[in-house]
């Protein structure tokens, strides 16, 4: 009953190690991997801005000589009225700090279809241009697109966003391409080595719980031989074998 007993708690003892030992990779890559998850899905999840930095119109639509009303606006979402552009071959200019700005936000990798308009008191609203407005528009190192209409407009949009995370993906799908390679052999080769030392720790512990186990067996048995020894000579002392 004892030896079961003591066999039990050995098994539990390794079994306890051994799922320690396997745990150790997790343990050494999670501080990497999460970080590098995160900053992903953040990328992922960011909407990046679109403002006007400079537009000059060449025509107005209306017939009647009032002050236009242009406005920016992509489909499915609000207009954006420009309030300050009235006037013809004025070129108008833009922090992108004002009330109405940014025009819209491009999200993920998706394009807008956008355009320019001008209010119509009688009929439909006119339209400068209309087109797909996208993230690759944009070109580096400050995220400017330039918009041109022949006789109609010419406008400068920024989106510094857009040429950060597409100057992002093309490096990730390059250089970073193979240092991502790296970085999973080195993983691979990490979790080979943790399971290499796992497997060699388990059958040490179980090798030096076997030799233990003889050990204390050749103890007993010594032990067991000399209480013996020691009843045969207390017999020869006390002179009980001669009696017998």
């Amino acid at each position: 009953m004892i030896w079961i007993m003591l066999n039990s708690k050995a098994a539990a003892v390794l079994l306890i190690y051994s799922i320690f030992l396997s745990c150790l990779p997790a343990l050494v890559i999670l501080p990497e991997g999460p970080s590098a998850d995160f900053i992903s899905f953040a990328g992922i999840l960011s909407s990046d801005v679109v403002t006007l930095e400079s537009i000059q119109i060449y025509k107005t639509h209306e017939w009647l000589k009032a002050k236009p009303t242009v406005y920016f606006k992509c489909q499915g979402a609000n207009m954006t009225i420009l309030p300050d552009v009235k006037e013809t071959h004025t070129l108008y200019t833009f922090k992108g700090e004002e009330s109405w700005q940014p025009l819209t936000e491009l999200a993920d990798k998706k394009c807008k279809r956008c355009g320019l308009y001008e209010k119509d008191s009688v009929t439909s609203d006119d339209v400068f241009d209309e087109w797909e407005l996208c993230r690759s528009d944009f070109t580096a190192p400050s995220g400017k697109y330039v918009r041109f209409k022949d006789k109609e407009f010419n406008a400068t949009f920024m989106c510094p966003q857009c040429v950060s995370l597409d100057a992002g993906s093309d490096h990730t799908s390059g250089p970073h391409k193979g240092a991502a390679t790296g970085k999973g052999m080195n993983l691979v080769s990490m979790i080979l080595i943790s399971v290499l030392v796992s497997t060699v720790s388990i059958i040490g512990a179980i090798a030096a719980y076997r030799y233990w186990q003889r050990k204390k067996r050749e103890q007993d048995q010594a032990r067991f031989l000399k209480l013996f020894e020691d009843g045969d000579d207390i017999e020869d002392e006390l002179g009980l074998g001669h009696v017998i």
